[in-house]
Order: structure tokens, then sequence, then C-alpha cells
């Protein structure tokens, strides 16, 4: 019988033909890469679009954001604010400048921050846009610290002279009373030293500043305590130590003087009394200076 020749080899399936592994590999690569690339050419858009809505100025920005978040449904649902104790409520929402309802994406946070930090009770604010729908305002407030007294005027003030507030103070009525230029600046380094005398402290009615110099104290006897220019806190505990041994600061003085580093100064009150004929005694006061 005669031989039957075997089929000739289609080209596809040589050897040389068949795709090698790098190939296979490549094919698999591409078909798991395809997804992340058209992700990545979504994002070099978006990248665009806003390159060329900053290119147009801040007002374009803000239209484009609005048309977006309108676009996208994701209208701000929730306010969350964090840390507010003293600050008014309407005007922290105003300065806000967004409500429930509006675009989420339709105003700028960095902005609002500003805003909200311009009020005198917040010394630092954060703004957070929570996708899909809630804004986080933080607040840090000012702690009040001294209520000040200028020009017929009361101020609260914070730790650092800010200035806090200027109406509604009655509930801020325990504070320590601060009077006069400068007074707010300095402020902290005297009310910290009569704090470490609570004796002395719960005696004072204010602190005067004199010539954005040095101050005075005025305590609840009529007394004014005259201290030195540039040594607050020694003495007042100076002071607290001569109250402390030798009640000071229960007699009659009108005025008790440590602006002297080495000797104390005292005036007496002038007497209020009539001598047998009805004509008013004479005042008699002088100076009594004692070595320290």
């Amino acid at each position: 019988m005669p031989r039957v020749a075997p089929p000739p080899r289609s080209p596809r399936s040589s050897v040389r033909d068949r795709p090698s592994r790098w190939a296979l590999l490549l094919r698999r690569q591409r078909r798991r890469l395809r997804p992340a690339l058209w992700g990545l050419a979504g994002f070099v858009i978006v990248l665009a679009a806003l390159s060329l809505a900053h290119g147009v100025g801040h007002d374009s920005i803000a239209g484009w954001r609005e048309r977006l978040g309108r676009t996208m449904g994701m209208p701000v649902r929730a306010i969350v604010i964090e840390g507010r104790g003293n600050t008014p409520e309407p005007m922290l929402r105003a300065a806000l400048g967004v409500t429930r309802g509006e675009p989420i994406l339709g105003f700028s946070v960095a902005a609002a921050q500003r805003r909200i930090e311009s009020l005198s009770w917040v010394e630092h604010a954060t703004v957070e846009r929570r996708l899909p729908d809630t804004i986080v305002v933080s607040l840090q407030e000012r702690r009040p610290f001294a209520v000040w007294q200028h020009d017929g005027k009361f101020v609260l003030i914070d730790r650092n002279g800010q200035t806090v507030a200027d109406q509604d103070l009655a509930a801020f009525g325990t504070l320590p009373l601060v009077v006069g230029v400068g007074a707010p600046e300095h402020a902290a380094e005297l009310l910290d030293a009569l704090r470490k005398q609570p004796a002395l402290q719960s005696r004072v009615v204010a602190a005067i500043r004199v010539g954005q110099r040095r101050w005075n104290l005025q305590l609840a006897s009529g007394t004014n305590v005259l201290l030195p220019e540039g040594a607050t806190a020694q003495a007042i505990a100076k002071l607290a130590e001569l109250q402390a041994s030798h009640q000071l600061l229960d007699r009659p003085l009108a005025v008790v003087d440590l602006r002297l580093p080495d000797r104390l100064v005292i005036r007496p009150r002038e007497a209020k009394a009539t001598d047998p004929h009805g004509d008013a005694a004479p005042p008699g006061s002088g100076d009594r200076r004692q070595q320290t």
C-alpha cells in the first residue's frame, strides 16, 4: 500500500512561532493594568481641569467646585462643631460660610478657617471636609484671664493680653481687674505672683499700671501698695511676709511704698477727729519709714 504523507504543519504550530513565556506574561499584565491606566487617565483629566480653573482665578475655582459638588450629588448633611464654649454660635456659622444642603465641595476650607480664626474668642481652628457629607470644625478658644479697664471701658483679655470680648462680661466678674495703658501685656507676671500669695491676693481689688513701668495694688481696705519697677514678684513676696509676721495690712494705712529696695515707707490714713472747740484737727501725718 502506498504511504500517506502526514499533513503539513501549520506555521503557528512551529516552535519558532509559539509565544514566548515573557510575551504571555506581558499579555496577562496588560489585562491587569488596564483599569489602573484608565484611573490614571481620569486623574490626569481632573488635574488638568483644576490647573485650568486655577489659571482663571479664585472665583472660577469656587464655581467649578460648586458645579462639581452638585453634579456628584454631595450636599452637606451634617456640620459638627467641637471645642466651642464661649464663641457665639451664629457668629461661628457665619464665618464658616456653608450650611446644610449646599455642595460640600462648594467652599474653601482654608478661607473658612481664616475667617473663623479672626473671631476674637478663637485662638486656633481647623476645618475638615469629610466626604461624602460632613464638615467638622474644631476650635481652641482663648481662656479668659483678667478684665482690663481702660478709658472707662471694660474688656476681657487672655493671658497674652489679647482682647477676647468687650460685651456680656457679667459672667467673668470674679476675674482680676487690671487698669491702665500697658496693663494687658504685663498682667500675667503680676497675677502669677499674687496667686502664690493667696492671703494677699484676696485683699486686692485692682492692679493699676503706672507709667507703663510698674504696678500699684488697690486693696479692699483702701490701702494703696506701690510696687517697684522690675521687681514685682519679689516685692509681693516681701509684702506677704510682712503681713504674716506683723499684720501690716490690718492697720489703717493709706500707702505702703515698696519702691525702695532697702526700706519700707508707710503712710497712715488721716484721722477725721475734731477738737473740743469743733474745729477739725490738723492732719497728723508724716511718712513713717522703717529700715528693712
